[in-house]
C-alpha cells in the first residue's frame, strides 16, 4: 500500500470568487492523516468546517456547492482536483470567503501553490477502491454516462459534444496521474455566450472576467450586447477572434474544452472521499452528473468496505492460540472472548471466537432461542483489539487496555451457537500517549453482524513487589 500524503508548510494566494466578486485570501495548510480534505471559513465564528464529502453538495449549477450546518463553500471542484492532481491526501484549505478565488479559471496557480509548500509522505497508509467491474451512471435526462472499469491505475477519458459549430465534439485522457499538473491543470472554465449573458442576468459571475474564462460566441452579437459586455467587463473595446473565442485569449490546447472538463471530473470525485483505481470514462460530463456518480461510489465503496470478510483459512495454523492471548490479555473463563489470532500488523489485527451453546451466557439470554448478546460481541471485538493496542509495547504482559468510549454501534446479523464470528480492527490513526483509536468489524456467515469505532488507553500495570 502507499502512504498518505499532504503539504509540509502552508501556503497562501488571494483573488477573487468568480461568482460572489468577493476578495477571498485562501490558504492551504498540512492536514492530519486520515482527514482527506478540509474547507473551513475563517471568516464565520468558531472557524466552521466543512468536509469535502459528496453528501454535502446541495448545488451545482455553475460549480460543486457543498453546505453544511448552513455553512458554504461555491465552486469547489478547481481547488479539489489540484489536491487529488498532486496526489495528496489531507489539506486543510482556510478561507476568508465562500467561494475559492478563480485565478485564471483553471488549477495551475493551485498546483503551483501546493507543490511551493512541498508534498510529503506521512505515516499512515492510503486507502484505495480496487475497481473489479465496470460501475455504471446514466443521466436519461441529458443523456450523460459516466462509467468506470478495472484498471491498474487511475485513468480519466472525458467525451464532450456541445452540438455547436464553434464547438464540437472533443476528447481528452489522463492516462496516470502525473499527467495532471502537464497535461490538465492549466485547462480553463468555459462558457457559451448565451449562457454567460444568463449569469450576468442571474447575478453571478461578479468576479469574471476574459482573463478567467474562455467564452465561445454561440450566436450572432448586436451591438446593445457588445455594449452590455463592455460594460460588465469594463472593458472599452470586445471583439470575436476568427475562431469564435471572445476577446483576447489564446486556447492553450485545441481541446481545452475536454481537458477542463476531465479537470472536474478529477475535482467532483474527490468528493468520494476514497482514491479509485479504475478507468474513469466521462461521456457528456457536467457537475450533476458528475457528483451522482461520487455518490454512487461512495455507497458502493461504504457497502463493500462494511461486507469486506476477511478471507481466514480457519483450519490453518493460527498466529495465536488461546494459551498466547491468555500470555497478553489478563481475561479468562468465562470471559475470554477471543480463541485465535491469525494476523496482526501494526495496524490491523484479525481474530476469531468459534460460538458453542456451552457458552455461559446462553443460560440466561433467550434459554429457547439463544442469540449471543450484542454487548459481549463488542467485548469479544474490544479483546481482539486489546491485542493490537499491546503489540505496540515490548512488553505487553506489564499493560492492560482500559476502553475509554464505543461510538457508532451497530448491530446487523445475530450471532447463534454454532456461528464463528471473524474479528478484524484498524488502527484509525497511529497509537500516540498510549491512545488507541480502531474501528472494528465483526462477521458471521459471510455478512457483516457487528461495527462499532472504539478508542482506549493503554496503562502500565503496577510492578510486583
Amino acid at each position: 500500500m502507499s502512504k498518505q500524503y499532504t503539504i509540509d508548510k502552508e501556503i497562501s494566494l488571494e483573488g477573487v470568487g468568480l461568482h460572489t466578486g468577493q476578495e477571498v485570501k485562501m490558504t492551504f495548510k498540512p492536514g492530519a492523516e486520515n482527514t482527506g480534505f478540509i474547507f473551513k471559513r475563517v471568516d464565520l465564528e468558531g472557524a466552521p468546517q466543512i468536509e469535502a464529502d459528496v453528501n454535502y453538495v446541495v448545488n451545482t449549477q455553475r460549480g460543486t456547492n457543498l453546505e453544511k450546518n448552513g455553512v458554504k463553500i461555491q465552486t469547489s471542484e478547481h481547488v479539489l482536483a489540484a489536491c487529488v492532481g498532486l496526489n495528496l491526501d489531507n489539506i486543510v484549505i482556510e478561507l476568508n470567503a465562500s467561494e475559492p478565488p478563480i485565478m485564471d479559471g483553471s488549477s495551475k496557480f493551485f498546483v503551483e501553490a501546493l507543490e511551493k509548500a512541498g508534498v510529503v509522505a506521512q505515516e499512515a497508509d492510503r486507502e484505495e477502491f480496487v475497481v473489479n467491474e465496470v460501475i455504471t451512471y446514466h443521466d436519461d435526462e441529458s443523456g450523460s454516462e459516466i462509467i468506470v472499469m478495472p484498471s491498474e491505475e487511475y485513468q480519466v477519458t472525458t467525451m464532450v459534444d456541445f452540438e455547436t459549430k464553434v464547438l464540437g465534439t472533443q476528447n481528452a485522457s489522463m492516462n496516470k496521474l502525473s499527467e495532471f499538473k502537464s497535461q490538465i491543470a492549466n485547462a480553463r472554465t468555459f462558457s457559451f455566450l448565451h449562457e454567460l449573458e444568463a449569469l450576468i442576468d442571474h447575478g453571478l459571475i461578479k468576479g469574471g472576467d476574459l482573463n478567467n474564462a474562455i467564452v465561445y460566441v454561440d450566436k450572432e452579437i448586436g451591438e446593445e450586447t457588445f455594449e452590455k459586455l463592455r460594460g460588465v467587463f469594463n472593458k472599452d473595446n470586445i471583439s470575436v477572434k476568427p475562431n469564435g473565442i471572445l476577446d483576447n485569449l489564446t486556447l492553450h490546447y485545441p481541446n481545452e474544452a475536454a481537458r477542463h472538463k476531465l479537470l472536474d471530473v478529477v475535482g467532483d470525485l474527490a468528493l468520494i472521499g476514497t482514491r479509485i483505481r479504475g478507468k474513469v470514462i466521462a461521456n457528456k460530463p457536467g457537475h450533476f452528473v458528475n457528483t451522482q456518480f461520487a455518490k454512487k461510489m461512495a455507497k458502493i465503496i461504504k457497502a463493500e468496505k462494511r461486507n469486506n470478510v476477511p478471507k481466514v483459512d480457519l483450519e490453518s495454523k493460527p498466529l495465536m492460540n488461546v494459551n498466547d492471548i491468555m500470555d497478553i490479555l489478563p481475561h479468562r473463563s468465562p470471559f475470554l472472548l477471543v480463541d485465535k489470532i491469525y494476523t496482526c500488523t501494526e495496524s490491523c489485527v484479525i481474530g476469531v471466537k468459534n460460538v458453542t451453546m456451552n457458552e455461559p451466557f446462553f443460560v440466561g439470554h433467550f434459554p429457547g432461542k439463544p442469540v449471543m448478546p450484542g454487548v459481549l460481541q463488542v467485548e469479544a471485538m474490544a479483546q481482539t483489539g486489546g491485542i493490537l493496542a499491546l503489540k505496540s509495547v515490548p512488553d505487553p504482559e506489564n499493560y492492560l487496555t482500559y476502553f475509554m468510549k464505543i461510538d457508532n454501534v451497530r448491530f446487523k446479523q445475530q450471532v447463534v451457537p454454532g456461528d464463528t464470528l471473524i474479528f478484524k480492527l484498524e488502527l484509525l490513526a497511529p497509537i500516540r500517549r498510549g491512545i488507541c483509536q480502531m474501528q472494528g468489524y465483526a462477521y458471521v456467515n459471510g455478512k457483516l453482524a457487528t461495527e462499532a469505532v472504539l478508542m482506549a488507553q493503554i496503562v502500565k500495570t503496577k510492578e510486583k513487589i
